[in-house]
C-alpha cells in the first residue's frame, strides 16, 4: 500500500503529541523522509532539542498545552504567548507524607504465597502479586524485576551465568500459567536452570475483576502435569489440606499446612532444577464477595486484640501482612487493633502467636438504639453557590472503599437534575488498596471537553483519605482561589504502617495545612468514626462525605436528586440515604448530631480509681486540668492495682522529684516530667505472666467485647503454654 502524503501538503510544521515512546512520531518522520519542502516534525523534542512531551506517564491536556504553547509562541501566535504568560496560581509544595499505595486484600493468599523464605532473588510478574514492588524485601524478598505476561520465570535463563546467586524464585499465578506462563517453565526445564515458581491457585484473576481461570486445573492434576513436564520436585502448601485429593496426586508430592510455608520454600531451593511450590488458597475478594450471596460460608470465629496487653511490636502485622491489622494510638502507646468490618477471617494474624490475641464466638451482641430515622426536610437546604457554568469535582481516596460509587451516584444525579456529566476514574493497582481518583465533570449542556480536571480547576475537592489528599500530583487541581475542600480526618493505615512499627501517621496539622493552603476553605470531618457510630459499619464514611460536600452549597443539582441516585445504585439504599443525610446534619447543625449519638449510644462507664489515687497524684501537682495531671491519674491507679499503694508511691516520688528539678530548671514546663510518668510507668508495669493474666481478665476489656459480640460470646485466649 502506498502511503500517503497528503496530510502534510502546504504544512510547514507538524506537531504529534503522543503518550510514552514515539510510535506515531517516528511513522510520520519516516514517511516524509526525503520529500521536497517536507515539513519540520516536533514530537517528544522541539528542534531545538529540549523536551517537548514526557516520553513516560500521563500526556493529559495540561501537559499538551503547555508543549503546544510552546510551538506557538515561536510562530507569533498571541493567543499561544499570552497563555505562557497567564498568571499561574501557586502550587504547594509536596510535603513528605507517604504513599498510599497498591496492597493485597486483606486476607489475600499472596500474603503467605508471596512471603520472602530467604535471599534468592525474586522476580515478579504480570498479576496481584506484582504488587511485591512496592513492599518491604524482608516481607517478599529482594525482586529484581518484571516481566511480560508469560513471560515470568525466563528472564533467569538469561541472568543465571551472569551473577553470583545460585538460585532464582519466581512469582505466578494460576490465570497466567494456564494463558502463557507454563511456557517459561518449560524453557527453564530446557535450560537446566534452578529457579522455584510459587504458583497461586486461588481460583480467579483478581487483578482484572474476578473472572474464573480459562483452563485451570485441579491441584493434583497441575502437580502430576508440572512433574511429567519434567519438573523435579513439586510441593503443596494449602489452608485446608483436606480439600486436596490424594487418589489422583502422585506420591512424591508433599501437602502441607500454609503455616510452613518457608521450610517448604527452603526444601525446593535446596534442590537442583526446576521446582514448583503449589500454594492453594481461595482468593479473600471473592470469599468476601460469595459470603453474603449464600455461596461461600463465612467462618464464626474472630480475631480480637486485648490492647492492655498488646505492646505494639508489630508481629502479627508482619506476620499476616494483612490490611485489617490497625496500628491505633492509645492512652498507653502504639497499639494493634483488628479492624473487624474489613477483616476476611483469614486469621493468619494468629501465626505471631501473642497473649494479645484472642479468638471469640459472637453470641447475643446487645441491640443498640437505633437512632430515628432523618428526614429530608430535618436538615436546612445550604445556600447555593455553585455558578451555570461548568462544575468540577475531584474524589480522591483507597481503592475498594467505594470511591468509584460515590463518583457515579454524584454523576447520575447530574443527569437526574436535566445536567450533563462527563466522568474519569483513574484506579490501576489502585483498586487494591492504593489510590483511586475520579474526576466528574458538570455542566449544563455538552461540552466537547476532556473528563479530566485541568490544573487549578477543581470547584470541589472530596478528600476521602487524608494522605492521598496532599499528593501534589492530585492536589494540583485544587486553586486557593476557587476549590473546596471536604476532607476526612480519618486515619487508615498504609501496608507500610501495618508492617513496620516505626511508620506513623503524619501529623493532622501537617495535613490540613497541605490541603487548607491548596484551597480557598476547607471542611474537615471524621467521617470513619462517624459512620461506625451511626451505623457500626465505616462503609457508609464516604457517602457521610458526600453529604457534608452537599451542604457547603458548592453542588450545582438537588438533595432529591442525589437520594434517587442512591435508590437507582440499590445497594443499601436506606442505610446509604441515611449517611447522606447525616453528613449533611454534621455540617449544618452538628451539635444535634452529637446529641442525638449521645442519646443512642450505650454510656461509658466511668473508670474506677484505685483507692488512694488522688492522694498520690495531688502530691505532685494539684492541677486537675492539666495533662501531668491526667497521665498520673490513669497509670497511678494502674500501678496501684498492679501490685499496691507502697509500689506506686515508688513511682510518685520519682515523678516528684523530676517535677521540681523541671520546674527550676525551666519554669512553667511539664514537659520532662510528662515523658518521665509515662515511660516510668511503662517499666515498673512489666508484663510478666501474672500481670497478662490480670489484663487478660480486666473487667474493662469484659465490657469491651461483650459489647463488640455479645455477653454470650464464648471467648478463648491464647497463652503459652498451650495447657493454659
Amino acid at each position: 500500500m502506498t502511503p500517503s502524503f497528503e496530510f502534510a501538503d502546504g504544512l510547514d510544521q507538524v506537531v504529534v503529541a503522543e503518550e510514552k515512546r514515539p510510535f506515531l512520531e517516528a511513522a510520520v518522520k519516516e514517511t516524509l523522509f526525503g520529500r521536497p519542502h517536507a515539513p519540520f516534525v516536533h514530537g517528544k523534542q522541539d528542534q531545538d532539542g529540549r523536551s517537548l512531551f514526557s516520553r513516560s506517564g500521563e500526556l493529559d491536556a495540561d501537559n499538551i498545552a503547555t508543549g503546544l504553547s510552546r510551538v506557538l509562541a515561536r510562530l507569533g501566535i498571541d493567543a499561544a504567548r499570552a497563555w505562557r504568560q497567564r498568571p499561574r496560581a501557586r502550587t504547594a509544595s509536596a510535603l513528605p507524607l507517604l504513599d498510599r499505595s497498591p496492597y493485597y486484600c486483606s486476607g489475600c493468599p499472596h500474603n503467605t504465597s508471596t512471603t520472602a523464605g530467604g535471599d534468592s532473588p525474586v522476580g515478579a510478574g504480570i498479576g496481584c502479586h506484582s504488587m511485591v514492588v512496592f513492599m518491604d524485601p524482608e516481607q517478599v524478598g529482594p525482586v529484581v524485576g518484571m516481566t511480560q505476561m508469560g513471560g515470568e520465570g525466563a528472564q533467569w535463563i538469561g541472568m543465571e551465568p551472569f551473577v553470583d546467586a545460585d538460585h532464582f524464585v519466581q512469582n505466578i499465578g494460576d490465570g497466567t500459567f494456564m494463558h502463557s506462563g507454563s511456557l517459561a517453565v518449560r524453557a527453564a526445564i530446557a535450560a537446566g536452570v534452578n529457579v522455584t515458581f510459587k504458583l497461586l491457585c486461588n481460583g480467579t484473576v483478581a487483578m482484572t475483576g474476578g473472572q474464573d481461570a480459562v483452563g485451570a486445573l485441579p491441584v493434583d492434576r497441575l502437580a502430576a502435569m508440572l512433574l511429567d513436564e519434567g519438573v523435579t520436585k513439586v510441593i503443596i502448601t494449602t489452608e485446608d489440606r483436606a480439600r486436596i485429593p490424594r487418589v489422583r496426586l502422585p506420591k512424591s508430592v508433599k501437602v502441607l499446612d500454609r503455616a510452613v510455608i518457608e521450610d517448604a520454600l527452603a526444601e525446593l531451593k535446596a534442590t537442583t532444577g526446576v521446582t514448583v511450590l503449589i500454594h492453594d488458597q481461595e482468593c479473600a475478594a471473592e470469599k468476601r464477595r460469595a459470603r453474603p450471596r449464600g455461596k461461600a460460608q463465612a467462618p464464626t470465629t474472630r480475631v480480637w486484640i486485648n490492647e492492655r496487653i498488646c505492646e505494639g511490636c508489630g508481629d502479627c502485622g508482619r506476620k499476616s501482612n494483612c490490611l485489617s491489622v490497625h496500628p491505633v494510638p492509645t492512652e498507653f502507646g502504639r497499639k494493634t487493633r483488628i479492624d473487624q468490618s474489613s477483616c476476611n477471617l483469614d486469621y493468619s494474624c494468629l501465626d505471631g502467636d501473642c497473649p494479645a490475641c484472642m479468638t471469640i464466638v459472637p453470641a447475643g451482641k446487645p441491640q443498640r438504639a437505633e437512632l430515628p430515622a432523618l428526614a429530608a426536610t430535618d436538615v436546612a437546604e445550604p445556600a447555593r453557590t455553585a455558578g451555570a457554568g461548568s462544575f468540577g469535582v475531584r474524589i480522591t481516596g483507597i481503592g475498594g472503599t467505594g470511591i468509584i460509587t460515590v463518583s457515579q451516584v454524584l454523576a447520575t444525579a447530574a443527569v437526574i437534575d436535566g445536567r450533563h456529566a462527563r466522568s474519569l476514574d483513574q484506579t490501576g493497582l489502585a483498586q487494591k488498596g492504593g489510590a483511586v481518583v475520579s474526576d466528574i465533570k458538570i455542566t449544563e449542556g455538552v461540552v466537547e471537553q476532556g473528563a479530566k480536571i485541568g490544573q487549578g480547576q477543581c470547584d470541589l475537592y472530596l478528600a476521602c483519605d487524608p494522605l492521598v489528599a496532599t499528593d501534589s500530583k492530585y492536589l494540583s487541581a485544587a486553586s486557593p482561589d476557587r476549590t473546596v475542600a471536604v476532607m476526612t480526618t480519618t486515619e487508615i493505615p498504609t501496608g507500610e504502617m501495618v508492617v513496620d512499627t516505626a511508620v506513623s501517621f503524619p501529623a493532622p496539622d501537617a495535613v490540613r495545612h497541605a490541603v487548607g493552603r491548596a484551597t480557598r476553605q476547607l471542611v474537615a470531618l471524621d467521617s470513619g468514626s462517624l459512620a461506625r457510630e451511626l451505623f457500626d459499619d465505616d462503609q457508609y464514611a464516604n457517602m457521610l462525605l458526600a453529604g457534608a460536600a452537599y451542604q457547603t452549597g458548592l453542588l450545582p443539582m438537588p438533595a432529591s436528586a442525589i437520594e434517587e441516585a442512591i435508590a437507582l445504585n440499590g445497594v443499601a439504599v436506606d442505610r446509604n440515604v441515611q449517611a447522606f443525610r447525616r453528613g449533611r446534619q454534621a455540617v449544618a447543625a452538628p451539635e444535634a448530631l452529637r446529641a442525638a449519638l449521645t442519646d443512642s449510644t450505650f454510656p461509658e462507664a466511668e473508670p474506677r480509681l484505685a483507692a488512694g489515687t488522688t492522694e498520690l497524684v495531688d502530691s505532685v501537682t494539684d492541677d486537675a486540668e492539666s495533662e501531668l495531671h491526667r497521665l498520673l491519674t490513669v497509670r497511678v491507679a494502674d500501678l496501684i492495682d498492679y501490685q499496691d499503694r507502697r509500689y506506686a508511691r515508688t513511682y510518685v516520688d520519682f515523678v516528684k522529684a523530676v517535677a521540681v528539678a523541671e520546674h527550676a530548671a525551666v519554669g512553667g514546663s511539664t514537659e520532662v516530667t510528662e515523658a518521665v510518668a509515662r515511660y516510668l510507668h511503662k517499666l515498673m508495669a512489666y508484663k510478666d505472666e501474672y500481670e497478662v493474666a490480670r489484663l487478660a481478665l480486666d473487667p474493662v476489656v469484659d465490657d469491651h467485647i461483650t459489647a463488640t459480640f455479645g455477653s454470650a460470646s464464648r471467648r478463648s485466649y491464647r497463652l503459652r503454654p498451650t495447657v493454659l
